[in-house]
């Protein structure tokens, strides 16, 4: 049996408080801009894949479903808290490498910040190609090696590895940067053919963020986002992908499909799915649980 792949896992961190603090919302405001530019309105169903507590949850309200969906389920707990209140919001918890989703289910799916701690890409955009509809919408960010910054650093010998090779670099355990042509190879061998980019964060520097404020610089931002974009001299690179094919399959009456089988009939009941096969998987405060299979007896 082949090892599991290596998965990061913000399980009880503080990421969402910690990292998306006020030192971060230019951050947060250029990449709100980049998304709304590139995602459609208003769909049937949607998903963010690795949406931790939510944070993006406000842009998705256009659609009648929407499936919030991270590793780590303390995250996951935390986006309840935030869109509980809401019914057309589902909150799973689940491996990108074994997407717990029927064929075709979504008309629309979502990753920022993800990308970069994925070990093997072209898994986890087969697994996403086959949750989206034919003409479906993905929109996904990457990191990207080969910006300004990282090639002025190994100009100056300040960096070791190379921006310019095609090859992803593992700069920190489980934090990835990506060559763009690297990138959209994948992508489109995925089933996806690239329709837009954006880049953004061009003015990642506390100076800049402290001078001008974050609300000046995302404005900034989101007028160089689209005319720039060919040149991906950001950090942050965002793809508008469409599935070409479908090849995938039909869509399903359903939502779920048994990450373990590829069943598609369910035995509900309050604390667990069974699936047709009778794996077993727990539903708790209000969070489906794909991680492990729940224990018998």
């Amino acid at each position: 049996m082949s090892q599991p792949t290596r998965v990061i896992d913000y399980e009880g961190s503080r990421y969402s408080i910690e990292f998306w603090n006020s030192t971060r919302e230019y951050e947060d405001r250029a990449e709100r801009i980049a998304l709304r530019a590139l995602l459609p309105p208003a769909g049937r169903r949607l998903i963010e894949i690795g949406a931790g507590a939510g944070r993006l949850g406000g842009l998705y309200l256009g659609y009648a479903e929407i499936v919030l969906m991270d590793y780590a389920r303390s995250t996951v707990l935390e986006a309840r808290q935030r869109w509980g209140h809401d019914p057309r919001f589902t909150f799973v918890a689940a491996d990108v490498y074994r997407l717990p989703f029927a064929d075709a289910a979504f008309d629309a799916a979502v990753m920022v910040r993800v990308l970069h701690h994925l070990v093997d890409v072209p898994k986890a955009l087969s697994q996403i190609a086959a949750t989206i509809r034919a003409g479906g919408t993905l929109v996904v960010e990457f990191a990207n090696k080969r910006n300004l910054k990282s090639m002025l650093r190994y100009a100056l010998r300040r960096q070791t590895w190379s921006p310019y090779t095609r090859e992803p670099v593992e700069f920190v355990e489980l934090n990835f940067d990506f060559h763009p042509a690297w990138m959209r190879q994948r992508i489109r061998e995925a089933d996806f053919a690239i329709r837009q980019q954006r880049s953004a964060s061009f003015f990642r520097l506390g100076a800049l963020k402290r001078w001008l404020g974050a609300k000046t610089l995302a404005a900034m931002d989101g007028v160089l986002q689209r005319p720039l974009a060919p040149f991906t001299l950001t950090p942050s690179q965002f793809l508008k992908c469409q599935v070409v094919s479908g090849k995938w399959g039909v869509r399903a009456a359903g939502l779920f499909k048994c990450p373990q089988c590829g069943s598609t009939g369910w035995d509900e009941a309050p604390d667990r799915l069974t699936c047709s096969n009778d794996h077993r998987w727990s539903v708790r405060d209000g969070v489906y649980d794909f991680r492990g299979m729940k224990a018998e007896g």
